[in-house]
């Protein structure tokens, strides 16, 4: 029986669900394990703790036996590759973001000043380029805390990645889903990304069984932006790709913005390495300012 390690809440279970169901189906069997880790226990927020809190006790376990299988959003992992672990990428969710709004509102009908919640600098960024006047509003918690706060009258309004409310089934609570090219979403975005440990061969080979090439491919030129760009995964950068099945040929795209919203660099590239698609965008961003944009962020 294989022990899937996850964190406790409600989306990260959800997402091992899926993991779990897959591996069952790939002829295994397979349960789920929670493992705790410091974000669980303090609540304090991510800017400050850092995402990594949620990734490395996940790692931790894994590498120490406690659990055969991790289970992470594929955004939130180091860019850097962890030779202790075998990775593979899943078919991946929808990537774009959602905005839930009270009145079922969507960003334009949203009134002068309206109160938004999210923490992320690279959604704060693109939302007040698009509204100058929204007030943006620290945001922590679940996705049911979070919605919870429209409903108590805190917050007009909360942006939250699709791909979550589709897996917990909320995705009728979303009053305006965003084009990747209005809102581009964080490099990853939508995909899980599942590690084993690598040494462990018969485990490699059941897991392997999941993999989604096209996906793999499209998330890993978009994280080949962040990590050349050396920025981490609450920078404001964003990247999303597209897959043409009928050429084989991925287009990826990404951006770099100015945390009050008044500059964007974007850069686009094109081809079939995943690696090489990445470079290119993040020398053309790094040629235009990059560096120096995400310094005064």
């Amino acid at each position: 029986m294989l022990q899937i390690g996850t964190r406790g809440s409600k989306l990260a279970t959800t997402q091992a669900g899926h993991v779990r169901d897959w591996i069952i189906a790939a002829g295994a069997q397979a349960e789920l394990k929670i493992v705790k880790t410091e974000g669980d226990v303090n609540m304090a927020p991510v800017e400050r703790i850092g995402v990594g809190v949620f990734t490395q006790k996940l790692r931790e376990a894994l590498a120490a036996g406690q659990c055969d299988v991790a289970v992470h959003s594929f955004k939130d992992l180091p860019t850097a590759a962890d030779e202790r672990f075998h990775l593979v990428i899943p078919k991946r969710a929808d990537n774009r973001e959602a905005l839930i709004a009270r009145d079922g509102m969507n960003l334009d009908q949203l009134p002068e000043g309206a109160r938004v919640g999210t923490s992320a600098p690279r959604r704060i960024s693109q939302l007040l380029a698009l509204r100058p006047d929204l007030d943006i509003r620290p945001l922590r918690g679940n996705i049911e805390t979070r919605m919870g706060k429209i409903d108590d009258g805190e917050l007009d309004a909360v942006v939250l990645a699709y791909a979550g409310l589709i897996r917990n089934g909320y995705q009728d609570k979303a009053t305006q889903v965003f084009a990747a090219d209005e809102v581009m979403p964080a490099p990853a975005q939508g995909a899980l990304a599942v590690e084993v440990r690598a040494d462990d061969a018969e485990i490699v080979a059941v897991v392997d069984k999941l993999t989604s090439a096209v996906d793999r491919d499209c998330a890993l030129a978009e994280r080949v932006v962040l990590n050349r760009l050396e920025a981490g995964c609450t920078a404001p950068v964003a990247a999303y790709s597209t897959f043409a099945a009928e050429t084989g040929i991925i287009t990826a795209h990404g951006g770099v913005f100015a945390l009050d919203g008044s500059k964007r660099l974007l850069a686009t590239a094109s081809g079939t390495d995943p690696i090489a698609i990445g470079e290119e965008i993040s020398q053309t961003l790094l040629a235009d300012g990059a560096a120096e944009l995400l310094g005064e962020s």
